[in-house]
């Protein structure tokens, strides 16, 4: 039996987890919770469903708020030290705590020698460096959750030292693919938020709108798969059956398909080479008729051109991209900003950064630190003049 610490418990990666869980009792365990302390009492509901052997809530005013109503026999801790040592729990970490704050627990969980499910996107677009470096010296395992990278793992076998001629990862396309710029100035977060074929947290789901989740998607698969920029491609596949591709020397490419689930990249995650069943509705290519195939173009998405630019410019100016991003994305979110402006904004933190090392995890906290301040200031200059 797989035993499980599950890092960002409530968010829509941390609940498709609870169901692969509950969907096969005897193969998983969760040995323990963490959540950030945004939705406690749902928090509360998993850990009275799950009994792990450890719960924790990073912010401890939330965590005081339900410390006293935890099950009995379940550790409960708050404090964002003590949601670190929750790695230390079970032989297997799946990292879903979105943004920046995701990279600690990663490292955490490698430094205690735990293999690594990851669904933090973050961890390797700011820190591949430091992580990849980090897991080869702790001899654990880095296994992706994340669909396309999942996809592409599959493709290789499960091997991701497989060689190969190109990496090929498919895109949705959000919902504003064909809008014009004009449209793209008048969309609304509630435009935004409608993707058109995946059930995603908001953060996450503005990046699809944008396309800077496929920039740093190109970004995690340079890390994962150790490929040079000019190796990645990406397509947009609007239907999302196609979930990544591989080209292999001989010309032949491999392509991993099924319908939109993150409930099967999860699992594989934690299952493979085994596969079982986990609910996916069986693809029926009579009713489907046809797949297509369109260009993902640098220049009509700016976000998705900026993340690139940070990716060959490389060093910190991945961590500084994401971190201007964050900022950008929570003030569209709040209506301070537009959709266009976003791309605006990592534009100027990106033009203000330093070039730093990204060896360690206190230079990488500076550069992410330093972008979202610059990007905070673009954003008041920008309410000033209005």
């Amino acid at each position: 039996m797989k035993s499980i610490a599950l890092i960002g418990s409530t968010g829509s990666i941390g609940t498709q987890t609870c169901s692969v869980v509950r969907r096969h009792p005897d193969k998983f365990r969760i040995a323990a919770l963490v959540a950030g302390g945004g939705n406690a009492e749902l928090f509360l509901k998993q850990a009275e469903e799950f009994r792990p052997e450890y719960a924790a809530l990073a912010d401890e005013r939330a965590g005081e708020q339900i410390k006293d109503r935890m099950p009995a026999g379940v550790k409960f801790a708050c404090g964002e030290k003590a949601a670190e040592e929750a790695v230390g729990f079970g032989d297997t970490a799946l990292i879903a705590a979105g943004g920046f704050a995701g990279l600690k627990y990663s490292l955490a969980a490698i430094r205690a020698g735990r293999d690594v499910a990851l669904a933090n996107k973050e961890t390797l677009v700011c820190g591949g460096e430091l992580v990849m470096r980090e897991v080869r010296g702790a001899g654990v395992r880095l296994l992706p959750v994340d669909s396309e990278h999942s996809a592409i793992w599959q493709a290789l076998s499960f091997r991701p030292d497989t060689p190969f001629k190109r990496l090929i990862i498919t895109a949705s396309g959000g919902p504003f693919y064909a809008y014009t710029p004009d449209r793209l100035a008048r969309v609304t977060p509630a435009d935004a938020l409608r993707h058109p074929t995946w059930k995603m947290g908001a953060k996450i789901t503005i990046d699809s709108a944008t396309l800077l989740n496929k920039g740093f998607e190109v970004i995690e698969a340079g890390w994962l798969y150790d490929a040079p920029l000019e190796k990645i491609h990406t397509i947009v596949q609007p239907e999302s059956i196609i979930h990544s591709m591989v080209e292999f020397a001989d010309g032949a490419v491999l392509a991993q398909m099924s319908c939109p689930s993150m409930e099967l990249p999860i699992q594989l995650a934690l299952t493979y080479p085994d596969r079982l069943d986990c609910g996916v509705k069986p693809l029926d290519f009579q009713a489907l008729g046809t797949l297509h195939f369109l260009p993902l173009e640098r220049r009509r998405f700016p976000c998705y051109d900026l993340a690139l630019t940070a990716a060959e410019k490389g060093k910190n100016y991945p961590c500084a991209l994401n971190g201007a991003g964050e900022v950008a994305v929570h003030a569209f979110l709040q209506g301070r900003i537009g959709f266009t402006t976003i791309a605006e904004i990592i534009a100027a933190a990106l033009s203000e950064t330093e070039e730093m090392p990204a060896d360690s995890y206190e230079a990488l906290s500076e550069t992410d630190a330093r972008a979202r301040q610059a990007a905070e200031r673009h954003i008041a200059r920008l309410s000033r003049s209005v």
